[in-house]
């Protein structure tokens, strides 16, 4: 990636980290006048616990909510043998290699640091892709390690969380005189829920891209890792709805948005134009020189999803030929 991509990935990154932590002091300042204690080095101090509670324990939550299993080199000689490669590509440690025990095909990379790095496949994957596909999905992971943008989503998803938790507490409030500014504050915090939200999902959607363009510049080919998505958006429309439900709160972390992958389908039938499951790289050749359609439904649901839009995203790997 060059100096330009990774500075622009950055400012846009930067810019949401900035809004989503004042939007946190300016929130958890009003809960604190209102109850009466505290000042500008409270609020401060308050808000850097919280974020620091997230930053260590989120690892760990990751690691729960998907079943994660490390495998030792033994366990897993493929996987581990590619991962260590484009771990080398990428100038990072290596990090630690695990396997979800799951069937929604996917894979995810998630950790405090890049030396503190973890790379997860899904059971369901490593029985849809072939080998190609897989090492470019792990290419987008390890590439979302290399650019850390994986700890700087793990920091930003708790902000959201905390100003619902708050706005939830003030439902619930007692006391006759203090239902007025309790009343502000959940109007405030409600505000600031759906505000973070978006700024979340905006980031996330900006690392996909970032990442995707990342695998290819590890030497995997940009057609690999499309024909890699378009088989993980059919692996998720036909996988388990309740264990879909069960991982809802950590899809950001996935290759694509597992929620939104039935109504991707249908626009994603233009691109394979001989119907057999795979985009090959004559598909993608053609792709870059082709319109193509996005519903207005799909490109109102992109706003609030985790990950671009499946058909633009293809179409721009087209593009990095």
């Amino acid at each position: 990636m060059n100096g330009s991509s990774i500075w622009k990935l950055r400012l846009r990154i930067w810019f949401a980290t900035v809004l989503l932590f004042g939007l946190l002091y300016a929130i958890v300042a009003a809960v604190s006048y209102y109850f009466g204690f505290g000042g500008p080095f409270m609020f401060a101090f308050l808000a850097l616990v919280i974020v620091i509670a997230q930053y260590l324990l989120g690892p760990y939550m990751v690691e729960s909510m998907m079943k994660v299993r490390y495998v030792s080199e033994a366990e897993a000689p493929n996987l581990h043998r590619m991962v260590e490669e484009l771990a080398y590509n990428a100038g990072i440690p290596k990090p630690k290699v695990g396997v979800s025990e799951i069937g929604i095909p996917n894979a995810f990379a998630f950790g405090k640091s890049k030396g503190d790095g973890r790379v997860c496949v899904t059971r369901g994957i490593l029985n849809l892709l072939d080998e190609g596909e897989l090492k470019a999905v792990l290419g987008h992971e390890i590439s979302h390690i290399k650019h850390m943008d994986m700890m700087v989503m793990t920091l930003l998803s708790v902000v959201p969380l905390i100003c619902y938790y708050i706005f939830i507490s003030t439902l619930f409030s007692g006391g006759r005189n203090r239902e007025g500014g309790a009343a502000l504050i959940g109007v405030a915090a409600l505000a600031g829920y759906i505000l973070g939200n978006l700024l979340v999902l905006f980031v996330s959607r900006v690392r996909e891209y970032y990442a995707d363009q990342g695998s290819v510049e590890l030497g995997n080919p940009p057609h690999k890792l499309a024909s890699a998505l378009y088989k993980l958006v059919y692996g998720s429309a036909t996988a388990n709805k309740d264990e879909i439900k069960e991982v809802e709160g950590v899809k950001a972390f996935f290759v694509n948005d597992v929620s939104d992958a039935g109504n991707e389908i249908s626009d994603l039938r233009q691109l394979d134009l001989d119907m057999d499951g795979v985009i090959s790289e004559s598909e993608l050749s053609r792709l870059k020189h082709s319109e193509t359609r996005v519903s207005l439904a799909q490109k109102i649901m992109e706003i609030i999803s985790t990950h671009p839009n499946m058909v633009k995203r293809i179409k721009r790997l087209s593009e990095l030929r």
